[in-house]
C-alpha cells in the first residue's frame, strides 16, 4: 500500500423525494420526510406499506429509450447519480487514461425490482408453474448479474480500469467507497467513480421483511414512521435510491484545482460471526471497524465533529449503536452531536451508505448538522446527542459514518478536511 490520500471531488445523489444534491441536502437540513404510501403496487396485503420513494423520470434525467429498457431502476439510478458526480467533479475523463479511472458500485439486492416485474410477466401473474420465456426482456441476464451495475457506469463514464460490484448487505455503499480509497491508494488506479444504487421496493421485498417484523407496521401515518432512536420505533423504513462520488489521488485533485470535499481518510470493516440479523447489545464489532477507521486516518475520538449514525429504527440496532459508540469514543460520544437520515429518507439497503457519506460531506461543506426527525421521546438506553428535530449549525471538519449490515457486517468510515489529517 502506497501514501497516496485520497479525496471525494465529485458527489451524485438520488435520493427519495426529489432527485439531486440540492433536493437532497434541502430535506435533510428541514427535518422532512419522503416516507410515503409505496405507490409501486397495492401494499394492503402487507404488514408494512410504507416506503421512501424517489420521485424519478428516467428520460428526464437522460436516460435514452434503450437505456431505460435494458436496465432495471437500480441500475437507472446509478448511471444518472455517476453522471452528476462526474460533472460536479470537473474532471474531464477524457483526458484521463481509461486504464486508470475505475468503477465499484455497491448493491445489497441487485435487479430486485426488474426480476420482480419480468417473474409476474413470464408466468402470467404467477398462474404458470412453466414460465414462458418468451415474454421476458430481452435483457434478461442483466438483471440477474448484479455486476451489470458496475458495467453499466463504467460505460457511461468511459472507465477502463478495475470494476467491481460490492455486495455486503446494508454496508455495502461504506463498502465500495472503502474499496475504490484502496484501490487508488495501492496505485491500481488514479481515479475512482465509486458509490452504491439499490432499488427494493417490490412485493417479493416487502414480503421478506414483514416476515421478520423488521419493517414498520405505522401506515397510517408513513410521515412519521421511521423514529431511530425513539422510545415509540417499532422498525424501519423501506426506501431507494443511489449515491455515487469521484474519488481522486490527493495532489492530482489539488493539482488541477478540483474542489475537494472531504479525505476519506480511514476505513475499515468487521464481522460479528454470530447471526444473520441478530446483534450483540455490546457493539464490539462496529466499535473495532471504528476504532481502526480512526487509527487508519490519525484521528483521535475527539478529533471527529459529527456522527453519521446507521439509525435505522429497530431496537436492536439502535441500543448495539449507542453501545458501540460509547466503547469507540469513550466521553466524547456524549459530546459529539449523533444523526440518522433515516429517518428522513428511509433505509435504501445497499445504497444508504453512500447516501449517507453524502449527507456527511455536505454536512462538512455546509457546517451544519441534519437532525434525527419524528424524535420526540428519546429511548433510555439511547442517551447520546441525536439532533432530535432540527439541524444543527456546527462545525464539522471530520466525520464518522457507520453502518451495520444483515450477515453481521460493520463498517465505517472517516471522513476529513485533508488539512486535519496527520500525514
Amino acid at each position: 500500500m502506497t501514501n497516496r490520500r485520497v479525496v471525494i471531488t465529485g458527489v451524485g445523489v438520488t435520493a427519495p423525494g426529489t432527485p439531486g444534491v440540492k433536493s437532497f441536502w434541502d430535506l435533510l437540513t428541514a427535518g422532512r420526510t419522503a416516507t410515503r404510501r409505496i405507490s409501486f403496487f397495492d401494499p394492503s396485503p402487507f404488514r408494512s406499506q410504507v416506503a421512501a420513494e424517489v420521485d424519478f423520470d428516467a428520460e428526464l434525467h437522460g436516460l435514452s429509450p434503450q437505456e431505460i429498457r435494458r436496465m432495471d431502476r437500480a441500475a437507472q439510478f446509478a448511471v444518472v447519480t455517476a453522471r452528476q458526480a462526474v460533472e460536479d467533479s470537473g474532471l474531464e475523463f477524457s483526458s484521463v487514461d481509461p486504464d486508470r479511472v475505475g468503477v465499484t458500485i455497491g448493491s445489497a439486492v441487485g435487479a430486485t425490482m426488474g426480476l420482480d416485474e419480468e417473474y409476474r410477466t413470464v408466468s402470467d401473474g404467477g398462474r404458470l408453474e412453466l414460465v414462458d420465456h418468451r415474454y421476458a426482456v430481452p435483457h434478461l441476464y442483466n438483471y440477474l448479474a448484479p455486476s451489470s451495475f458496475a458495467t453499466e457506469v463504467a460505460w457511461a463514464v468511459g472507465a477502463e480500469g478495475p470494476s467491481t460490484v460490492v455486495s455486503t448487505g446494508c454496508t455495502s455503499g461504506l463498502d465500495a467507497i472503502g474499496y475504490a480509497t484502496d484501490v487508488i491508494r495501492e496505485g491500481s488506479a488514479d481515479v475512482m467513480v465509486a458509490g452504491a444504487t439499490d432499488a427494493p421496493i417490490s412485493p417479493i421485498t416487502v414480503a421478506c421483511f414483514d416476515a421478520i417484523k423488521a419493517t414498520t407496521p405505522r401506515n397510517d401515518d408513513p410521515e412519521h414512521a421511521s423514529r431511530p432512536f425513539d422510545a415509540s420505533r417499532n422498525g424501519f423504513v423501506l426506501g431507494e435510491g443511489a449515491a455515487v462520488f469521484v474519488l481522486e489521488e490527493l495532489e492530482s485533485a489539488r493539482a488541477r484545482g478540483a474542489k475537494v470535499y472531504a479525505e476519506v481518510a480511514g476505513y475499515a470493516t468487521r464481522s460479528n460471526a454470530f447471526h444473520m440479523t441478530g446483534l450483540k447489545p455490546d457493539g464490539r464489532e462496529m466499535a473495532e471497524a471504528i476504532r481502526v477507521a480512526l487509527a487508519q486516518a490519525r484521528l483521535n475520538p475527539e478529533d471527529i465533529d459529527y456522527v453519521n449514525a446507521h439509525g435505522s429504527g429497530t431496537r436492536q440496532n439502535d441500543r448495539h449503536e449507542t453501545a458501540a459508540f460509547k466503547r469507540s469514543l469513550g466521553e466524547h460520544a456524549y459530546r459529539v452531536p449523533v444523526s440518522s437520515i433515516k429517518s428522513m429518507v428511509g433505509h435504501s439497503l445497499g445504497a444508504i451508505g453512500s447516501i449517507e457519506v453524502a449527507a456527511s460531506v455536505l454536512a462538512m461543506q455546509h457546517d451544519v448538522v441534519p437532525p434525527t426527525a419524528n424524535l420526540h421521546t428519546p429511548d433510555p438506553e439511547c442517551d447520546l446527542d441525536y439532533v432530535p428535530l432540527v439541524a444543527r449549525d456546527w462545525r464539522t471538519d471530520a466525520v464518522l459514518s457507520v453502518g451495520s449490515g444483515f450477515g453481521g457486517f460493520q463498517s465505517a468510515v472517516v471522513l476529513a478536511d485533508p488539512g486535519l489529517v496527520r500525514s
